[in-house]
């Protein structure tokens, strides 16, 4: 199985925190889409003759296209790649553009999972972020998304944001599980140096919260989610059965995937591929049907470095007989005191050559995955 990445660069502010590429300048959207469609074309052979299994409309954000260029996309997508009936569409959303209207024409496009940006239900916090929302209008998309046929939907939030104390971040939390989401995904604030939030950080302006305290409310948000019968089943995403993203689950399977639009990451075993970052360039590139992207091609390093990165984030841990078969490397044989200690401290387990991270472990789960790392 496959996956096809779409990014859709076009935001109507910028969020203070947010390094992704957008811009939001929305005056070329059309042509962009357009784009988009014809490095469809191009790139249909990328994925061999796999079946794509999931599509993910990622930003920036999605929620702005319109039906006619949702639809062209889908359209182009189903005459040239093989697509399972039963693939994941998920579309990326901020709750200011989901009224019952578009909601009902994202279903009749056939999205059936939104992942929806609400970030937090203070707007206090949403002021300071930046987002076009306020609580009100979080609480409302969810609902008018359960009206308009949605059953698979999953909530952003953020964590260690300045000033949140560890209650205000449980509100917050309790807020989202009111709603029912089947899907949660949460990450830390990272401050981000060609962000506002980077400036205002070099300049002394802005508050950096404690690691201790990050780490607390990850665990807070654990705790609380779990409660709920969620599973964290990656560090950052947590789901009721059943109801794990497809999607993202296929990159820390290391499964390939296909990157459309300007900066899009594309992967297939072997190599990656990046595209330009400007969306005049990319547009102008593809309108002369080359497609402008970076290639990097995978070292044997790379390819057991990303298998360790990727999979000791999850709950399905590192298969070290898999990484042997497909790598040739002994994992145990070159870091058994190390893996010992993560033993010992609780911080992982290993049953049936499958090493586990616990809830301890996958609070330092980059940092254990870089020490096991080969070094290049």
């Amino acid at each position: 199985m496959a996956g096809i990445y779409l990014h859709i660069p076009f935001c109507k502010q910028a969020c203070y925190y947010c390094d992704f590429h957008f811009s939001t300048n929305l005056q070329r959207k059309h042509e962009l889409v357009q784009a988009l469609a014809q490095e469809l074309v191009l790139r249909k052979e990328y994925l061999g003759n796999d079946v794509i299994n999931t599509i993910y409309f990622g930003g920036g954000t999605p929620s702005l296209l319109s039906e006619d260029e949702l639809q062209l996309i889908m359209d182009t997508i189903y005459k040239n790649f093989r697509v399972n009936p039963q693939t994941e569409i998920t579309l990326e959303a901020n709750p200011d553009d989901l009224s019952i209207s578009h909601l009902s024409k994202l279903r009749a496009a056939g999205i059936n999972r939104l992942s929806i940006g609400i970030q937090s239900f203070d707007d206090q916090v949403l002021k300071f972020l930046n987002r076009a929302h306020d609580s009100r209008a979080a609480t409302a998309c969810v609902e008018e998304a359960r009206q308009a046929g949605f059953n698979n939907i999953s909530i952003d939030l953020i964590y260690a944001i300045p000033d949140q104390d560890n209650a205000l971040w449980k509100q917050n939390i309790q807020r989202a599980l009111h709603l029912h989401p089947e899907h949660i995904s949460s990450y830390s604030l990272t401050i981000e140096d060609k962000t506002v939030f980077g400036r205002w950080a070099a300049a002394g302006k802005l508050k950096i919260t404690e690691d201790e305290t990050t780490a607390t409310q990850l665990e807070i948000l654990v705790a609380e989610l779990e409660d709920a019968g969620f599973a964290q089943y990656e560090v950052s995403n947590f789901s009721k059965p059943d109801f794990e993203s497809k999607h993202n689950s296929s990159y820390w399977k290391q499964e390939q995937y296909l990157g459309i639009g300007p900066s899009a990451h594309s992967y297939n075993e072997r190599s990656r591929q990046y595209n330009i970052n400007n969306n005049h360039r990319y547009i102008e590139s593809i309108r002369r049907n080359i497609i402008p992207f970076t290639l990097e091609e995978l070292t044997a390093e790379d390819k057991i470095n990303d298998f360790l990165l990727t999979t000791l984030r999850t709950q399905w841990g590192a298969d070290l007989k898999k990484l042997k078969t497909l790598y040739g490397y002994d994992l145990i044989f070159d870091h058994h005191a190390y893996i010992d200690s993560l033993l010992e401290r609780k911080f992982a387990t290993l049953e049936n050559n499958v090493l586990v991270l616990t809830k301890a472990g996958r609070l330092l789960a980059d940092k254990i995955a870089s020490d096991l790392f080969l070094i290049q």
